[in-house]
Formats: C-alpha cells, sequence, structure tokens
C-alpha cells in the first residue's frame, strides 16, 4: 500500500481538535490523513479499535467515510456509530470497551466549517498529539494493514444509561432545545424515557441552523428556549450546542444559568458522596463557584482552558467533577468523565426533582456578583501570547498591596474589588477577557485597570 506525503493546511490542527472550512483549509484527502496518522498513533500504542461518528453536516458522512478508511488502511477495526452527539461516541467507546474514538463534527462553529475529535480510551488527545499527526502525514509515516467496519447501533444503549442515573420523585416540566444540533434523535428518545411533561425545540437535525446558532454560552441563543419556559410556565429549560458535549440552562423565570453557577449546584450534590473531593474549573469561572466549592468541603482547583486540559487533570486528581465556563462538564461520580451536555441535564434533572422546589432556589444563596461576560477580540497573531507576561511583569514590578496574580493560563488579578482575565486563545487570534466584582462600582474600577493594562501592551479595549 503505497501513500503520498500529505500536508495539512497548519491552521486546521488546533489544540483541542481539529477543525476548518470544508472545501477550503479541510477536505477529504484531509480526513482520510488523519485516519491514517491518528491510526497509526493508536496501532503503535497496541491499539485495535476505533469508535467513529459524525455530526449533521452536509459534508460529514464523506468526510467520516474518508477517516474510517484511513483507519481501516493502517489495520484498525471501526465500529461505525453513525449520526450523533459527540458524546455518544465517547460513550460507546467507554462501552464497549474501545480503544479511541473519532468523530466528525463542526461542534457550534459556522455553517461552513468541520471537523474532528479525538479521544482514547483512558485520556484526552490534545496538543503535541495533534500536532504529530501533522508530522506523520508530511513524511507518510503510515502503519499498513486491513481492518475491517461494522456499524452499530448504540442510540438506545447509550439513553438507558443515561436515565439509569435518575432517581427523581418529582415530576418536572422541562423545555429543551437541541438548536438543531447532532443530539435530535438522542433527544427525542431520551424525553420519552423520563417522567413528567416535556417541550422540545428544533430538534430536527440541520447544520444550516435556521432558527439560532447552537452555542448555549451565547444569550442570544437561548431566547427561544427562556420564551418556551415563561410560555409553558416550565421548571427548568436545558440547551445544547451543536455537538451535544456542552449545556446551557435557564431558571424557571427565564433566566440564564452561566456553567459555573450550575457547576456550584453540582458540587453540592456530588460533595455529599465524595466529601474533601477536589473539584476542577477552568479560570473564567467565577469567584463565587471556587468559594462555593470550599465552603462546601471540596477543595478548589482552578485549572486551564479548554476541555482536554481539564480532563487531564481531572484524571490525574481523581476528581469526580469538572468544568469550565463554556459549558463542558464532566462527571466521574457515576460517570465516565468525558464532557456530556445530555447526562448533565439528566443529573441537572434529577438534582431539582429530588429538591422540590424552584430551580432558582437552588442558587439563590450565593453572593450578587456582577460581571462582564466573556469578551473575545482579534489580536495580532504575533503579539498574542506576549500580552498576558507583560500584564504580569508590569503588575510585579508596582507590587500593589492585596492584588495576587495568577499565570496558569493568561493573567488572572484578583484585587479587594474582584478580579479580572486576559488569556489568549490556544485556536485562534483571540483575546479572551473578563471581570467580575460584588459591587457596580468595584466592576467599574476592575474594568479600568484591565483597560490601562492592555493599552500599555499596545492592545485596545473593547470596552
Amino acid at each position: 500500500m503505497t501513500t503520498k506525503p500529505h500536508t495539512f493546511d497548519p491552521s486546521i490542527l488546533r489544540e483541542y481538535d481539529i477543525r476548518g472550512t470544508v472545501g477550503q483549509t479541510l477536505k477529504e484527502a484531509d480526513c482520510y490523513n488523519v485516519g491514517r496518522a491518528f491510526g497509526t498513533f493508536l496501532k503503535r500504542k497496541g491499539a485495535k479499535t476505533v469508535a467513529v461518528g459524525f455530526d449533521g453536516r452536509a459534508s460529514s458522512v464523506s468526510f467520516s467515510n474518508e477517516a474510517i478508511r484511513g483507519l481501516n488502511e493502517c489495520g484498525l477495526d471501526v465500529e461505525n456509530i453513525g449520526v450523533g452527539p459527540t458524546p455518544m461516541v465517547y460513550f460507546a467507546m467507554k462501552s464497549r470497551g474501545l480503544d479511541a474514538a473519532v468523530v466528525i463534527t463542526g461542534s457550534h462553529s459556522p455553517v461552513s466549517y468541520n471537523g474532528i475529535k479525538m479521544a482514547l480510551k483512558d485520556s484526552s488527545f490534545y496538543g503535541a498529539q495533534i500536532q504529530e499527526l501533522g508530522q506523520m502525514a508530511a513524511k507518510a509515516d503510515y502503519e499498513n494493514g486491513s481492518g475491517k467496519t461494522v456499524k452499530v447501533d448504540v442510540q438506545d444503549a447509550y439513553v438507558d444509561r443515561m436515565v439509569q442515573d435518575y432517581t427523581g420523585p418529582k415530576d418536572l416540566t422541562v423545555a429543551w432545545d437541541n438548536g438543531n444540533g447532532a443530539a435530535g434523535e438522542i433527544l427525542r428518545r431520551l424525553v420519552k424515557k423520563l417522567p413528567g411533561k416535556h417541550y422540545v425545540i428544533y430538534d430536527e437535525i440541520d447544520a444550516t441552523f435556521p432558527h439560532h446558532h447552537p452555542d448555549p454560552t451565547v444569550a442570544k441563543n437561548l431566547v427561544d428556549l427562556q420564551k418556551l419556559v415563561r410560555e409553558k410556565k416550565c421548571d427548568i429549560g436545558i440547551g445544547f450546542d451543536g455537538d451535544a458535549d456542552r449545556i446551557g440552562a435557564v431558571d424557571e423565570k427565564g433566566d440564564i444559568l452561566w456553567a459555573d453557577i450550575i457547576m456550584a449546584i453540582y458540587a453540592a450534590e456530588v460533595l455529599k458522596s465524595h466529601p474533601g473531593a477536589p473539584i476542577i474549573a477552568d479560570i473564567k469561572c467565577s469567584r463565587v463557584l471556587f468559594d462555593e466549592i470550599a465552603r462546601l468541603g471540596g477543595k478548589p482547583i482552578m485549572w486551564n482552558t479548554g476541555h482536554s486540559l481539564i480532563k487531564a487533570k481531572m484524571k490525574e486528581t481523581k476528581s469526580p467533577l469538572a468544568g469550565e465556563l463554556a459549558g463542558h462538564i464532566c462527571f466521574a461520580d457515576h460517570y465516565y468523565g468525558f464532557d456530556d451536555g445530555p447526562y448533565c441535564a439528566v443529573r441537572l434533572l434529577n438534582i431539582l426533582s429530588h429538591a422540590g422546589k424552584p430551580f432558582s432556589s437552588l442558587y439563590a444563596h450565593l453572593p450578587k456578583i456582577h460581571n462582564t461576560p466573556e469578551v473575545r477580540f482579534h489580536v495580532p497573531a504575533a503579539v498574542k501570547f506576549q500580552i498576558a507576561p507583560d500584564i504580569k511583569k508590569r503588575l510585579q514590578a508596582a507590587n500593589v498591596n492585596g492584588v495576587t496574580i495568577n499565570d496558569i493560563d493568561g493573567v488572572r488579578i484578583t484585587t479587594p474589588d474582584g478580579w479580572w482575565l486576559v488569556r489568549p486563545s490556544n485556536t485562534e487570534d483571540i483575546l479572551s477577557i473578563r471581570a467580575e466584582s460584588f459591587t457596580p462600582e468595584g466592576l467599574e474600577r476592575l474594568k479600568g485597570q484591565m483597560v490601562e493594562q492592555l493599552k500599555a501592551s499596545g492592545i485596545a479595549s473593547p470596552f
């Protein structure tokens, strides 16, 4: 079997996955060579079996076929899981004892995009490992073989596994917004097996996303869900992103809960059965979450942003719960430790049913905060990674009392008013900034400090 060297567009080899514009930076040949390179990586580790699935984008079937062909030609056997959410493919890998998983998905990226996510049975696959695939392809450094492919339907098994952890005594009225993402069929099957009354919108898998973009971390994408909750007097509303590895929620009033507050609710449950356990959240999360974990007797760990990094830290610390502001939340408590929006939904409904009181009351005791959303804006690639170290250096030199600096991922500055964050994206020429205070006045002071520091680095703030 002869295979020519292949060069990927370097923009598609990202920190956590592969993602590019269909027909331009990401083509069928790229998917085949990812299959060959990832398959080679796996075969050299002694792996034999891979689960492959895909989302509802127009290019996903052909892209998955090419990735499967590449895996087979390395000698790996593939279980083709078909169309569905990313966590269903991870579930197939875990529950069926397979060695790895490949998902063809553009997640919540624009319609013109697609991508490839990869996972190993016991760890994440990211960073330098993804870059290694590019090096293998450039040399055509591939293993050869002749694997086989079988189609496997795990939809009912996946739904049954989620429902297994639902023990709620009180029926709920629930609104669901699938955003026309890949979880549509799974959501239809799930609500049939859950008690209570369920209102589902946009369950048709349609990757043109005709109603709104499938990203529940953006407030405008939750407007239809909020409206449905209020109209039907629901106890809770739940939304997913395009491949359903992230969750969003609104309470019975239609108010949005961001993922760090959802995490605080989960932590209260998990720490009852894992007293003193480490709970991990990324550096963009609210101080309220970290303080609440500590109040509940847990060990809060602030970690790098990125679901792959969060999962790796979770394994290292044996944490039962980990997540990030972007909505990737992972349960190792009763579950497999990967990010799974539908499973997170079941856990949230279970907590609410057992509580026997309004959803908003589950977080009413938390301090009221004033914050900005995560603001993302373009910066030149040449300076992106230098801005945070420059800010750190200036603030260390200033040596202001009461100011602490956390530089595990960008720079997070804590002052008596609260905190602010400047973080470079690992995948785009983007800076993320955010600020949080217990008072409106404090928030304005924090924003002013951040604007001043960005200006000193030659960057105009969007505030």
